[in-house]
């Protein structure tokens, strides 16, 4: 199993009410795809399928406001309230490889 590079955190600014991706840049990434915010699971993409706001949290605070792109696993926020900002993470695991991509998403 070889690690990505270094995990570098993106910072993503963004006014109330405006909608926000948060794109990995990973190429055609096989196997099982986690978004999480401050750790609390989010997103779940296995294949074509996929488990969105499985938390009761998640539930609560994003569900019907995100946007799933099962080719690169980039994750949209719509209508964004400042309750949403905090630390998004991509957790992605296959055979081969580990990679996590993070983003510091702050609403003002």
């Amino acid at each position: 199993i070889s690690f990505d590079e270094r995990d570098e955190m993106k910072r993503k600014s963004v006014e109330d009410g405006e909608s926000v991706t948060l794109d990995p840049s990973v190429i055609n990434p096989n196997g099982v795809m986690k978004w999480y915010v401050n750790d609390i699971p989010i997103v779940e993409i296995t294949g074509d399928q996929s488990k969105i706001c499985t938390d009761e949290q998640c539930n609560e605070r994003l569900r019907d406001r995100l946007e799933l792109d099962h080719q690169t696993g980039s994750l949209t926020i719509m209508n964004t309230r400042t309750t949403d900002s905090g630390l998004y993470k991509l957790q992605i695991n296959s055979s081969r490889f580990s990679i996590i991509r993070s983003f510091s998403v702050t609403v003002t």
